[in-house]
């Protein structure tokens, strides 16, 4: 065994690099066999060798979760400790825009890709790229939207809820991108997520299953709309609330099922 091949030499690991390191499975031969040559992160992980100080910290085992990599207050410069500290991640491409130019030498054709990441409980982020090739180009993007990734803050603020945690916002908030306003309402268990389909997108990924919402501005253009929905999450993070309000509104950021 090569000294790329051997798992860092630690009790405790992040779980993505100890399922890197987990003999696989016999792949079966059906079509949902992968693809020879397509992009496998766990390889990525078995050859990583890290260049920032919070990827040295997750390979040598000091940081295992996503929350002692935020609380660190390091930035995130490499898709391999996201991967490594959530190896689950779920990834969903929002919009693929085609552009083209004319210049001397002929048309040219470039791709501009969002896409969101999410584990459906706590995490999301959300990203943006552009290139020549549509696959490689949604590759980027998706790394991107892992560089981003926040905490989301999930609470029970709706009056007509019961006791307990909930699966909604705490308080009202809203977001903004371009001229595009999203306003996240609190809503009670059970009322889904009235909001358009590129916002279900990123609150499915963070985890919120029941929104009101109310918009402004051009809300047809998709990337603006996503984006406004992501920044209102983000704006939760930003607001100042004391304890006594957060035990009210059930306030947590925590990871619900483990």
């Amino acid at each position: 065994m090569t000294e790329e091949q051997q798992p860092p030499n630690t009790v405790e690991v992040a779980p993505g690099l100890a399922l890197a390191y987990t003999p696989a499975p016999e792949a079966e031969q059906g079509r949902h066999r992968r693809r020879k040559g397509g992009h496998d992160p766990m390889a990525n992980l078995r050859q990583w060798n890290p260049k920032t100080r919070l990827g040295k910290m997750v390979r040598n085992g000091h940081i295992t979760t996503m929350e002692q990599a935020l609380n660190s207050r390091l930035p995130i410069r490499e898709v391999e400790v996201v991967d490594a500290l959530l190896p689950n991640l779920e990834d969903e491409v929002i919009n693929v825009n085609m552009i083209q130019r004319m210049t001397d030498s002929g048309r040219r054709v470039r791709f501009n890709v969002m896409a969101a990441v999410g584990n459906g409980n706590v995490f999301v982020g959300i990203g943006m790229s552009k290139g020549k090739e549509v696959a490689a180009t949604i590759r980027k993007a998706i790394d991107t939207a892992k560089l981003n990734i926040i905490p989301v803050m999930r609470g029970n603020g709706s009056w007509e809820s019961g006791v307990g945690a909930g699966s909604s916002v705490p308080f009202k908030i809203q977001g903004r991108a371009g001229s595009t306003r999203v306003t996240l309402i609190p809503a009670p268990a059970g009322k889904g997520l009235v909001i358009g389909s590129k916002g279900k997108v990123v609150l499915r990924l963070a985890g919120i299953t029941d929104i009101y919402s109310r918009t402004k501005g051009q809300t047809r253009t998709t990337i603006n709309f996503a984006r406004a929905t992501f920044n209102a999450l983000h704006n939760i993070n930003k607001s100042k609330v004391s304890d006594n309000q957060k035990d009210r509104l059930y306030m947590t950021s925590g990871r619900v099922n483990e």
